[in-house]
């Protein structure tokens, strides 16, 4: 709205106008509105949650090694972050444009499938909220919605980056097509021609391949969605762990979305020009400030724990994104914690149900996952069962010291994920 209103001001001459045309003052203040907003709103919205008495399902304080006791903290902290993001990105976005609109249905599609798991959890006092079913319904269809605007909108277009050989140089000279046109090419990490066309792995459809591409297109969105949603889900299991981590990943994403903005950029790290992206810079920024803003009140000890309203919202955010700028298959790195979180559930389960018709009882972690691995007690484990991984680690950790370690892991990730555009 405000960016609307300073460039018609800009038509006459009102001084300070201008700046509104600059993506890195919009991005700025969207990062700084945000920071405030979350930090200002989320006082009184925990003061709010706490006379009306709506806390999490009490934790017994037996399952953590140093006896922390949280009781009386409420939840549902994820509706500060969504209006923390979502009030910067109103007033100082570019509403016209088709990337930030799906940021926003991500938003507000995610938000309210968290904000219904919550509810059921408190109001209803059923501790296992909505049905994974229905969580996996309302994942894959912001999925598909995404993956077929994207095919279909004819907004979402980019210039593939091809390399053009020089004569008398050693380096080859990036250039990008002329016309912005539709595009199944994604990018692979650590390879030097990093491009895979999605239609290529489709080839034995024939003349229909460029169909079926877009068909694998919108079938790896709902992927990417679903996954890294639930993968951040998983990782909201300790004070300031997803809020941290996605910060972070934020961050690595906003630099990606503005070097994928700029064709100067673009051209120096080979990489493929899409044009408009750069609003989703002002998205992320404000997804940063949201994030820092909310670790306010939700580092160790927390004051209000974000819920599935935030986690499931934050994770849909973070896979829309990277589909956006063609950066999907960075994901399993930048993502990595995640990623791991996800995979340790999933090894734990499965091992667990084929042992079982065995006649045994093995199971590999200590704890899924695997965050609760690092402070899980002996004297807590159970007793009937087999653990591969027992002595691993040697001793519990508290939940600050493994909440610190993980941002510290995301970073170390987030760099080599920025490192990959050099490194083929």
């Amino acid at each position: 709205m405000l960016y609307y209103l300073f460039r018609f001001f800009e038509q006459f001459d009102i001084p300070g106008s201008h700046l509104w045309s600059y993506i890195s003052f919009r991005s700025l203040l969207a990062l700084i509105l945000s920071l405030v907003i979350s930090a200002w709103f989320g006082e009184y919205f925990i003061k709010w949650m706490k006379r009306r008495k709506i806390f999490e399902t009490e934790r017994d304080p037996s399952i953590d090694p140093f006896g922390v006791e949280k009781k009386g903290v409420p939840t549902m902290g994820g509706i500060i972050i969504i209006v923390s993001m979502l009030v910067p990105v109103l007033l100082l976005g570019r509403m016209r444009n088709i990337y930030l609109i799906l940021m926003i249905v991500t938003t507000l599609w995610l938000g309210f499938l968290g904000f219904m798991d919550d509810y059921i959890k408190i109001f209803k006092r059923n501790k296992d909220g909505l049905k994974g079913k229905y969580k996996i319904v309302g994942q894959v269809s912001i999925g598909f919605i995404v993956g077929l605007t994207l095919w279909l909108s004819p907004d979402a277009v980019m210039r593939e980056n091809t390399s053009v050989p020089q004569q008398n140089q050693t380096e080859q000279v990036v250039k990008h097509e002329q016309t912005a046109h539709k595009s199944l090419k994604t990018t692979i990490p650590f390879m030097k021609n990093h491009n895979l066309d999605y239609s290529n792995l489709m080839s034995f459809c024939g003349k229909y391949k460029t169909a079926a591409g877009w068909v694998v297109f919108v079938l790896m969105t709902i992927l990417v969605v679903t996954a890294v949603s639930n993968g951040a889900n998983l990782n909201d299991g300790m004070d300031g762990m997803c809020a941290g981590n996605s910060a972070i990943i934020g961050v690595a994403l906003g630099i990606l979305a503005y070097l994928s903005s700029h064709i100067g950029y673009a051209s120096y790290f080979d990489i493929m020009y899409i044009p408009h992206s750069e609003e989703l810079v002002v998205f992320l920024c404000a997804f940063i400030g949201a994030m820092i803003g909310f670790l306010w009140y939700n580092a160790f000890p927390a004051q209000i724990f974000m819920g599935d309203t935030g986690s499931l919202t934050i994770g849909g955010v973070i896979g829309v994104c990277a589909v956006i700028i063609h950066k999907e298959l960075l994901l399993p790195i930048l993502c990595g914690i995640f990623f791991v979180e996800s995979l340790s559930v999933i090894i734990q389960t499965q091992w667990f149900k084929l042992q079982k018709r065995k006649g045994k009882r093995v199971r590999v972690f200590r704890a899924t996952p695997i965050h609760d691995n690092f402070r899980k007690l002996d004297s807590q484990l159970d007793q009937t069962s087999t653990y591969i991984l027992k002595k691993w680690p040697h001793r519990p950790f508290h939940e600050s010291k493994i909440t610190i370690r993980f941002w510290i892991t995301t970073i170390i990730l987030a760099a080599i994920t920025i490192i990959t555009l050099k490194i083929r």
